[in-house]
């Protein structure tokens, strides 16, 4: 009876755990929207300057549309116009520029089709030999380090468990990476959860 309730418990707690992180980062993530972009517009734009009511989530619609409206503006001929026009006014700003710039060749890099960053999913030793890591071939490496390392290397990013934002950065010799079969979605699960969640794997070949 007791191992039939803690099986009861343990199930409903697997359930519900998750759920409510889900929500609670959610919740974060709305709250902050509406307080930092609803209160950053001017009083005559606010709306609680004409509704008595607080509207959760306005602030995360507002910002949501107003990304879709400079994509369509910077689609056009007059749009890419302005765009470059800002991005020259803001490349003379000394650290603006620098910030601005890695981040948005970052996210061109990201989204491009053509690109394969983050598509795909190596092991590699780290942080000592017989100790391996899973990472993401960003790029094939290029330039001052390509020619100093005199050996065909690729760029290698390492996140940190649980938190995949933040990691390392290597240029490793294609021969130390090890291809894995695993989707990146596959890869960031095993990273999130310490390795608890494994994706099932079949091997190509039995020896």
């Amino acid at each position: 009876m007791n191992k039939g309730i803690k099986g009861y418990f343990i199930t409903g707690f697997v359930i519900v755990v998750p759920l409510y992180i889900s929500f609670y980062v959610i919740m974060v993530i709305v709250n902050f929207m509406d307080s930092s972009i609803i209160y950053a517009l001017p009083g005559a734009l606010r709306p609680d300057t004409y509704l008595k009511f607080r509207v959760p989530g306005l602030g995360l619609l507002i910002t949501v549309a107003g990304i879709f409206v400079v994509g369509v503006i910077a689609t056009n001929f007059l749009g890419k116009k302005i765009v470059r026009l800002g991005e020259a006014a803001l490349g003379r700003i000394p650290v603006f520029r620098v910030i601005y710039k890695s981040t948005k060749q970052f996210m061109e890099t990201f989204f491009s089709k053509d690109s394969e960053g983050f598509r795909k999913v190596v092991l590699v030793e780290f942080p000592r030999k017989g100790l391996y890591s899973i990472g993401f071939v960003t790029s094939v490496t290029k330039g001052e380090v390509h020619d100093l390392t005199k050996e065909s290397t690729v760029n290698v990013f390492l996140p940190t468990t649980p938190n995949p934002t933040s990691g390392f950065y290597f240029a490793v010799s294609e021969k130390d990476v090890m291809p894995m079969s695993m989707t990146v979605e596959e890869a960031f699960k095993v990273i999130m959860s310490g390795g608890i969640i494994v994706p099932q794997y079949k091997p190509s070949h039995t020896d």
